[in-house]
Parts: C-alpha cells; sequence; structure tokens
C-alpha cells in the first residue's frame, strides 16, 4: 500500500495515511486514459450547430430566367448552393457527440489517473478543510503553506459551497466533491489536493 503524508492548512504534516492498493497503485493504461478523455471532452460539445438545405432557405421557387437564350449559364433556383445566399451542402445539423465507452475501461481510467498522480508525487492529502465562508485570501495563503504554485485540483468528500467560492477567482484552481470527479480534470490539473474524508469515498466507489 501506497503512504503519503497527511497535511494540516498550514501545511504540516500530522502523520501518514496508506491509500488503497486497487485505486491508487494500479498499471497506469494510457489506451484507457485516451478513451475516457476523450469521451469526456466529445460528451461537451453542445451539438447545436445546424444550416439550411436549399430546400429549407426561403424562396427559390421560381426559376429566375428562362433556360435559353440569355447567354447566361442554366438556373432553377436562386437557392441554389453555388449561389450566394444559398442553401449549404453537406452542413452540420443538430446531432449527438456522445461516445459510448465501457464501464470497466471508466474504472481503469480512473484508477491509471490517481495512480499517476501517485507515481508523480502530485498527490497531496488534506485533513481537513472546513471554511466559515467564502474567504478568497485564505485560499491563496492555504495554497502557498501547501507551496502549490501550479494548476490545481481540490476534492472534497461533498459539495462545499464555501470552498468553491473561494477559489472560483483564482487561475487554474478548481474545486469538485468525490462523487463528481472525472479523469480529464485529474490529468489537466498538475497537483491533486483530496481532503482525508473524501479518500475513504472515493476508495468505496472505485476501488
Amino acid at each position: 500500500m501506497p503512504q503519503v503524508a497527511v497535511y494540516n492548512t498550514l501545511g504540516e504534516k500530522v502523520g501518514d495515511m496508506s491509500l488503497c492498493e486497487t485505486l491508487f497503485a494500479a498499471e497506469v493504461s494510457e489506451p484507457s486514459l485516451h478513451q475516457a478523455v476523450v469521451a469526456y471532452l466529445a460528451a461537451q460539445r453542445q451539438g447545436t450547430h445546424s444550416t439550411l438545405t436549399r430546400s429549407e432557405v426561403r424562396g427559390g421557387g421560381k426559376k429566375p430566367w428562362r433556360q435559353k437564350g440569355t447567354g447566361r449559364a442554366r438556373a432553377g433556383s436562386i437557392r441554389s448552393p453555388i449561389w450566394r445566399k444559398g442553401g449549404v451542402t453537406f452542413g452540420p445539423k443538430p446531432r449527438d457527440y456522445r461516445i459510448k465507452i465501457h464501464k470497466n475501461v471508466k474504472r481503469i481510467a480512473i484508477r491509471s489517473a490517481f495512480s499517476s498522480k501517485v507515481q508523480d508525487q502530485d498527490l497531496i492529502i488534506l485533513d481537513s478543510l472546513n471554511m466559515s465562508a467564502p474567504k478568497t485570501k485564505e485560499m491563496v495563503a492555504l495554497l502557498k503553506n501547501l507551496k502549490v504554485d501550479r494548476k490545481a485540483l481540490f476534492i472534497t468528500a461533498d459539495p462545499e459551497k464555501n470552498v468553491y467560492l473561494s477559489a472560483r477567482n483564482l487561475p487554474g484552481i478548481s474545486v469538485t466533491f468525490s462523487g463528481s470527479i472525472n479523469v480529464y480534470d485529474i490529468l489537466l490539473h498538475d497537483k491533486l489536493i483530496i481532503v482525508k474524508d473524501a479518500v475513504g469515498k472515493l476508495e468505496e466507489v472505485f476501488a
């Protein structure tokens, strides 16, 4: 079992913690990580883009000029795709971009993401994180105490409104909870800061 240090909000080591080997010491599967990230990014696309075909553009029911004798090219409608303000050929239509991946691949990807952070020593365990009110200054001080100067993701056991509000104005700092994590966010941030209470919930679900 991997052993990691536990810190308080002052950046002081207060003990050690054993992590679940299944979740935090698994073999990193890059193909599974790739599939999970591609599926996540695809699901973020709204897919509401739409263009009009020649049959949907208003007007164009009358032949603009007679077939022969004018010296101009033959034309049957002013809404032809080769005309200005005409229809669009093979243009985008509303669609669902979501990609289905096997649930086992999702689990392997989550385990790989957490394990990679442990291997790279980019995982920090916090003893507790309680904020009575939204204070960005307190969050800045916490990051300074933990010596975090890069993008970081906080994972709490349950949704913490004050923690979220304290961090939302800080560039590169994100806050989520154990029931709403995804592989993309874990890999996107350089440091992963998990509150001790959240570790048990993560191990219960994914291990």
